[in-house]
């Protein structure tokens, strides 16, 4: 085993200590009020960029984009194929940052736009996505490069194409990650085709049934879609009946994304699994914290810890 493994591990255990656990996320969701929620913070991990006056949109994303620094960090110690697997599995920064990129191509007030995540070292092709200068000139750019040609060009197109290629490339790469891909995906398309009434584009159905498989995707129920998905998918629709319900699916996948992880950053081994386990602790407690900040502005509350909203 390499020194940059053992190196690599090391790092990313001692990263657990960056998260606020559920105790503290419990103190902040019943806090009265969100500056008092956000007076908390200032004593944590959290407090990297907090603004005390911060609105509730601005301190849920500076919750994410310290988690980002964290994952950051994080890479810094990685061996090759550990940096890889971290710039894998952040890629929803990416999303997120073409997502606001393509609303102010599409007219939207640039004054509104949040600065981009800084991604560093785990960007792909964000640098070349933030020079374009038009709806079509971005989907160009996704097309030549790992993401996939997303199928067109609008805000929806792009930011489904691009999930879905995240999935499926996270599902490929990822082994410890594989089924929190899957189910991420279902939940993904069942929200969109069942729920919101909204079809993906081809390439994006042609991606997402390399892991649903062509007969979910290509199903014209819910109760279809659920029970044609594979194994690695169907566990976190499993049981519901209508689209309704797939909030009770994001709790789910959030409750196996914690359990899977903490056992991977338990395991005794050197490699990628402690690492994986680590993004995945991280990424967990990011989603209480923004979640509990939530509850904390509407006057407080003691939620179930996996039922925080996002």
């Amino acid at each position: 085993m390499s020194a940059g493994w053992v190196a690599g591990v090391t790092r990313a255990r001692a990263m657990r200590s960056r998260c606020l656990g559920i105790t503290r996320v419990r103190d902040v969701a019943l806090a009265p009020t969100l500056d008092d929620a956000l007076r908390y913070l200032s004593g944590t991990a959290y407090r990297r960029g907090l603004d005390p006056e911060a609105s509730l949109a601005e301190a849920q994303r500076t919750v994410g984009a310290t988690m980002l620094w964290h994952l950051r960090v994080l890479a810094g110690w990685q061996p090759r194929g550990g940096a890889a697997a971290i710039r894998v599995l952040a890629a929803g920064f990416e999303i997120s940052n073409a997502e606001d990129h393509l609303r102010a191509l599409s007219g939207a007030d640039p004054t509104r736009s949040p600065r981009p995540y800084p991604l560093g070292t785990l960007a792909t092709v964000w640098p070349r996505l933030s020079r374009t200068r038009s709806p079509a000139e971005l989907r160009a750019e996704l097309a030549a490069s790992v993401w996939g040609d997303p199928g067109a060009d609008s805000p929806a197109a792009v930011a489904t194409g691009m999930r879905v290629s995240a999935a499926v490339r996270t599902a490929a790469t990822v082994p410890e990650a594989a089924r929190w891909a899957a189910g991420r995906l279902a939940l993904l398309f069942a929200r969109e085709v069942f729920l919101v009434g909204r079809r993906l584009t081809e390439p994006s159905v042609r991606r997402a049934a390399r892991l649903l498989g062509y007969e979910a995707v290509r199903a014209a129920s819910f109760a279809d879609f659920r029970q044609r998905l594979p194994a690695e998918a169907s566990w976190v629709v499993e049981g519901l009946d209508a689209a309704a319900d797939l909030w009770r699916a994001e709790a789910r996948w959030w409750d196996r994304l914690d359990r899977d992880g903490s056992g991977l950053l338990r395991a005794s081994r050197l490699d990628s699994g402690p690492v994986v386990g680590a993004v995945a602790a991280l990424s967990t407690d990011a989603w209480r914290v923004r979640g509990a900040l939530e509850l904390a502005a509407r006057g407080g509350g003691s939620p179930e810890v996996s039922d925080v909203p996002a």
